[in-house]
């Protein structure tokens, strides 16, 4: 039987920040994710999460600092004290020439502070390292936020301990792969994992995932679809036309003009202050 859709995802669909949305500003940091709550209104927020050298869970997506600090090296050899001392948004430019956010003090956020200066933010949180799982299960049973925490991660070597999650859980690409290729056979109701939602891109390749069948079979699994990123208005027209329950966009000002025209949603905030284009 399908199960019921857990609060964390009630409400589709869902304008949720890809990174904050790190189109705007420097991807998962606060400078990203507090004008994603106060500018864009956004329902949820999506970040990542690694393990620092002294066991801190910390918000970044890659490997290495190098891509989105000005620092070098990876993550995991590195204290808290050392990650915070890079200047995480020298490198975000909105247009290849000028970097507006270098020198205004942008960090590398713990999780415990992201958590505790938005504490009504629903979150996607993606574990990127493996060693991330339990700190990140135990700060979240602390906080009192497993109830608004959706636990991701793109594939099962990093989500080793998630049967112990008590709350919402998204599907590794294997998880996907397998309820996609039953979804073809027209066996999906054979397939029945602990999972809430997919998360999943709309293409793979040249092959098409979030079809409208596609959504339909899951949604007839009780699962809840979400697609990642999309950053174009007629994307997210069509996706929607597809019945998915939310979009992860770099741009949540493009997504939150596109769900005001089409579904009526209050203007965020900034909207608000503009014209709609």
């Amino acid at each position: 039987m399908p199960r019921p859709t857990p609060p964390v995802l009630a409400g589709a669909p869902l304008l949720v920040a890809h990174r904050g949305g790190g189109g705007l500003a420097p991807e998962n940091t606060m400078a990203a994710f507090v004008p994603a709550r106060d500018d864009w209104a956004a329902d949820m927020i999506e970040l990542d999460v690694r393990l620092t050298a002294d066991g801190h869970v910390v918000v970044i997506h890659d490997e290495r600092v190098d891509r989105t600090t000005d620092g070098s090296g990876p993550v995991a050899a590195m204290t808290l004290a050392e990650l915070q001392s890079l200047d995480a948004g020298y490198r975000h430019t909105p247009d290849g020439q000028s970097f507006p956010f270098r020198g205004r003090g942008v960090r590398i956020p713990t999780l415990i502070e992201v958590l505790e200066t938005l504490p009504e933010m629903r979150f996607t949180v993606e574990v990127k390292a493996p060693e991330a799982q339990r700190p990140l299960f135990d700060i979240a049973r602390r906080l009192d936020a497993v109830g608004r925490i959706v636990a991701a991660s793109l594939h099962n070597v990093e989500r080793t301990l998630f049967r112990e999650w008590p709350g919402a859980i998204s599907a590794s690409m294997e998880q996907v792969r397998a309820f996609y290729l039953l979804h073809r056979l027209h066996l999906g109701g054979t397939w029945a994992p602990r999972i809430d939602v997919l998360q999943v891109p709309e293409w793979a390749g040249r092959l098409l995932i979030c079809s409208p069948r596609f959504v339909r079979d899951a949604h007839a699994h009780g699962l809840a679809v979400q697609v990642w990123t999309v950053n174009e208005a007629a994307q997210m027209e069509r996706l929607f036309d597809a019945g998915v329950d939310g979009l992860q966009s770099d741009y949540p000002d493009r997504l939150a003009q596109v769900m005001t025209r089409r579904f009526g949603r209050p203007g965020a905030p900034a909207l608000r202050r503009r014209p709609v284009e």
